[in-house]
């Protein structure tokens, strides 16, 4: 082998060592680009705002109790006459676990229900969910193969809809709330939607 083709050799390899760092830093730089300029993640459009929510039959979570009162599950019919809240999550779900508070406040909120779609769990995890953190549904609907959640539209837990009086999907919150969300982008959304103004 010639020294030249040595040569040659030996430049080719640092190149090809670099190639996966040259791209993961052109990924890197991407989505920092889109997390500093993008849309928020929170505001993410989805079909299913203005229209009906989906049709819903979801049983109690199984042994779930409110003061010895057993809690009822959710259906379409329980959407109808009152702005409701609908709270997607689960007991495996860190976030949602983190945003436990703030629907321990909301639920104190007057003229509106407050809904749990729990989404694949099982019912002794969530009770014992709700057990430690509280429960703040009214409703607490079991969606143990999550089929009802993706009719909803749910990318992932915690997701949270504001629903009017007549079953109309409102606002769509992705993600957990956080105290700043709660206080400047959900509430106001809330108030709209209870004063009829959306």
């Amino acid at each position: 082998m010639s020294e030249q083709t040595e040569t040659s050799q030996k430049r080719r390899i640092p190149v090809l060592v670099l190639l996966p760092v040259v791209i993961f830093a052109a990924l890197a730089a991407l989505f920092l680009f889109q997390l500093t300029f993008g849309e928020d993640p929170h505001t993410i459009p989805s079909a299913l705002i203005g229209k009906k929510a989906p049709e819903t039959d979801l049983p109690p979570v199984a042994g779930l109790t409110d003061n010895g009162t057993p809690v009822p599950g959710v259906s379409s019919a329980d959407l109808m006459g009152k702005v409701s809240v609908v709270n997607v999550f689960a007991s495996w779900c860190v976030p949602c676990r983190q945003e436990h508070p703030l629907l321990e406040e909301l639920a104190k909120v007057d003229g509106i229900q407050m809904i749990g779609i729990n989404y694949k769990d099982k019912p002794e995890n969530a009770r014992r969910f709700l057990g430690s953190l509280g429960n703040p549904y009214d409703r607490v609907g079991a969606d143990e193969k999550g089929r009802v959640s993706i009719d909803w539209g749910v990318y992932g837990v915690p997701e949270t809809y504001i629903v009017d009086p007549e079953g109309t999907i409102r606002y769509k919150f992705i993600g957990p709330l956080t105290p700043k969300a709660y206080q400047e982008v959900f509430l106001p959304q809330l108030e709209k939607v209870k004063s009829g103004k959306d």
